[in-house]
């Protein structure tokens, strides 16, 4: 009994689940006037799921041949690579303020969200967006209400 490749709906399904989630993340970052809105952050969940089916489909096609194919190994490059893009967005900006860290942050998660929903662990994705969201939206409205960084960052955003 051999592992059978994923059928084309099976596919479908990770990969539009990769979107929508990646999606709620970006509206969030897209209503807080952010740079990595809703295109970014869907192209980055979408690309990571996209890549890790790509890999568990390289080991089953493979599988019992002499090559040593790890889709562990291709899923540790996406969070290498999505940590040189996240990086690429901050910006250290006048008086050596650092800016962009929020917005690296979820680049990578979302890439994370991506890694889950190309391996078919639907619920981890789904909770992992459900948590993300969340934080953002709770920790903003928590620091624009209880500290003087937060009611500057606010007249800012």
């Amino acid at each position: 009994m051999g592992i059978e490749s994923l059928p084309w709906w099976e596919m479908l399904l990770r990969l539009g689940l990769a979107v929508g989630l990646g999606g709620l993340v970006g509206l969030n970052r897209e209503r807080a006037h952010k740079p990595a809105g809703v295109k970014t952050l869907v192209m980055v969940c979408l690309g990571s799921a996209l890549i890790m089916i790509v890999s568990i489909e390289m080991f089953v096609r493979y599988a019992g041949q002499s090559t040593n194919i790890d889709p562990g190994r291709i899923a540790a490059q996406v969070v290498t690579g999505v940590g040189f893009l996240g990086a690429g967005t901050i910006i250290h900006a006048e008086g050596g303020l650092v800016r962009g860290l929020t917005t690296a942050a979820s680049i990578w998660a979302v890439a994370g969200i991506g890694l889950a929903c190309g391996s078919g662990m639907y619920l981890l994705a789904a909770l992992s967006t459900g948590l993300a969201v969340s934080a953002l939206a709770l920790i903003n409205r928590f620091m624009r209400t209880t500290t003087k960084r937060g009611k500057q960052q606010s007249k800012n955003d």
